[in-house]
């Protein structure tokens, strides 16, 4: 008997554990979600790099640090959670308009780099 209720209380602990996971990962989620929209983009990094360590495979985590690294002007790193999001979920439509946003705004040159162009010494 005393087994079966060991056995209880640790299922019921795992649960609460399992619980206590779920509301912490969804608190992080929407600070974060709170901070970008203050443009608070480090402190948004900072929440779903958290969310990461507790769920890896957390696809809207890499999606959402893949457009604050995109904002911060990092992209090696959000080509990396942009990679991330699309291996978890590649049919998610948000990922992948996010996504060939990302591309696209990789093909558009900076004016500083159309400046130098067109002020180019000729031969």
């Amino acid at each position: 008997m005393k087994f079966k209720t060991l056995g209880l209380l640790a299922a019921s602990g795992l649960l609460l554990a399992a619980a206590c996971s779920t509301s912490r990962l969804q608190d992080q989620m929407k600070i974060g979600l709170w901070a970008s929209r203050q443009n608070l983009w480090d402190e948004a990094i900072y929440r779903w790099r958290r969310v990461l360590d507790l769920n890896p495979n957390s696809a809207a985590a890499h999606n959402n640090l893949a457009v604050a690294y995109e904002t911060k002007g990092m992209r090696d790193e959000a080509r990396r959670e942009y990679d991330s999001a699309l291996k978890l979920d590649p049919k998610n439509s948000a990922i992948t308009s996010n996504f060939e946003q990302f591309q696209k705004n990789l093909e558009v040159k900076k004016p500083e780099d159309k400046k130098k162009e067109t002020h180019a010494p000729r031969p």
